[in-house]
C-alpha cells in the first residue's frame, strides 16, 4: 500500500516537476510546490516553512504557490525522502540523520555526541565549505540541498532521573534511523529503538519506549513532557534539518523564478535559525512551568562524565562518516577556541 500510495502521488508530482518544453507554459500556469515536514507548525522548522511560503509567494508575485503540510500529514519519516525522489512532493526539510540510510553516510557526522561544543562551531560548519561539500553528496540521489535549518541541541528524557551516563543503561530509547545514534545509545548501555517521530508520544505513553532525545521545542509541541517524568539538559547532540528539493523539478524551473525562490529561502533560513534558540528557551520554560517533568541541569563534572562516556563513538564512526570529515570539524572547533 505504501508503494502504491507513493507511485500514485508521484504520477501527479512528476507532471508538476518535469521541465516544460516551452517556457510560456510556466507563465500561464501557477507553479505549485508541496513542502512536507513531520513536526508541528509551532516549531522553528514549522515557522520557517510558513515564512518561506509567505516570502516565495510574495517575491514571485503569485507565480508560485507553496503548500505546506506539517505533522506528517502527507508522509512519515521513512516515506518522505522516497516521495521526494519520486516527485510526489517537491520540497522537504528532513533531519540531517535521514541522509545516512539514503547512502550519504557523511551526514551522520551531525549525529555524533558532543561534536559541536558551541553554536559558533556549528555555524562554521553549515555555512562553510564542509556544509557545501556535504550538499554535493545529495545530487547523485536526485536531490539538491538549499539550506541548513537549526532546531537546537537535544536533551535526554525518561521516566527516571538521568544524572550519570550509567542511568541510561537498560532503557529503551527512541532514536531516528542513524547508525551513529544507534552507537551512541549502545555506548550508554541503552536499547535503541528506531521509530517515526509521529509515533513517539504514544510509544512513551504506553511504555513501548522508556525515553528519547529531542530539542525542547520538539518535546513540548509533541506533548512528550506529559509522558516523561524526568529530563536532563545534556545538550549532547544537535538536531538540524536540510531544506531540500527534487533536483529535476528545481532545475526545470525558469531561472528568474528559481532566483526568487533562492532569495526567499535565504531570508527564511535567517529567520528560522534566529528564532530556534528563543523557541527552545520558551518551550523549556513552559514545560518547567507545567510541573509534569523534572529537569536536571548538569554540573561541570557530570557533563564531563557524559562526554567521556560518549567520546569513543567518534572513533567508532570514522570508518562510516570519514576520519577526515571528523577531523575537519575538530579544526573548526579549535579555530573557535575549543579543544576536542
Amino acid at each position: 500500500m505504501k508503494l502504491v500510495k507513493l507511485l500514485c502521488a508521484a504520477a501527479v508530482g512528476c507532471m508538476m516537476s518535469a521541465p516544460m518544453a516551452l517556457s510560456t507554459a510556466w507563465a500561464q500556469d501557477q507553479i505549485v510546490i508541496k513542502f512536507s515536514h513531520v513536526v508541528a507548525p509551532e516549531t522553528p522548522k514549522g515557522k520557517g516553512a510558513e515564512k518561506f511560503k509567505e516570502l516565495a509567494e510574495k517575491l514571485t508575485a503569485g507565480k508560485v504557490k507553496i503548500e505546506v503540510y506539517p505533522n506528517s500529514q502527507l508522509y512519515k519519516d521513512k516515506e518522505e525522502l522516497e516521495a521526494l525522489q519520486l516527485g510526489a512532493v517537491q520540497m522537504l526539510a528532513p533531519s540531517l540523520a535521514k541522509f545516512g540510510p539514503l547512502g550519504a553516510k557523511e551526514f551522520e557526522v551531525f549525529d555524533l555526541p558532543y561534536i559541536f561544543p558551541s553554536k559558533e562551531v556549528l555555524q562554521r560548519v553549515t555555512k562553510g565549505e564542509i556544509g557545501k561539500k556535504l550538499f554535493q553528496k545529495l545530487e547523485s540521489k536526485g536531490i539538491i540541498g538549499l539550506a541548513y535549518w537549526d532546531n537546537g541541541f537535544k536533551i535526554m528524557s525518561a521516566n527516571k532521573p538521568l544524572i550519570k551516563p550509567e542511568d541510561v543503561k537498560g532503557l529503551k530509547m527512541r532514536i531516528q534511523s542513524s547508525k551513529v545514534l544507534d552507537a551512541q545509545m549502545r555506548a550508554l548501555g541503552a536499547l535503541p529503538q528506531v521509530m517515526a517521530f509521529s509515533e513517539v508520544y504514544q510509544a512513551l505513553q504506553t511504555g513501548v519506549v522508556d525515553g528519547t532525545e529531542n530539542p525542547p521545542s520538539n518535546m513540548y509541541t509533541q506533548k512528550m513532557h506529559e509522558v516523561q517524568k524526568n529530563a536532563t539538559l545534556t545538550d549532547h547532540g544537535y538536531l538540524g534539518y536540510a531544506v531540500i528539493v527534487n533536483k529535476k523539478f528545481w532545475e526545470g524551473l525558469p531561472a528568474d523564478v528559481r532566483g526568487k525562490l533562492e532569495e526567499a529561502m535565504k531570508e527564511a533560513t535567517d529567520y528560522a535559525n534566529d528564532i530556534a534558540q528563543s523557541e527552545n528557551d520558551s518551550a523549556l520554560a513552559q514545560m518547567k512551568a507545567s510541573g509534569r517533568t523534572e529537569f536536571h541541569t548538569q554540573t561541570k563534572e557530570e557533563r564531563e562524565a557524559w562526554i567521556k562516556a560518549l567520546k569513543p563513538v567518534h572513533k567508532d564512526a570514522e570508518s562510516r562518516v570519514g576520519k577526515d570529515l571528523i577531523e575537519a570539524i575538530y579544526k573548526e572547533s579549535a579555530a573557535a577556541g575549543f579543544k576536542m
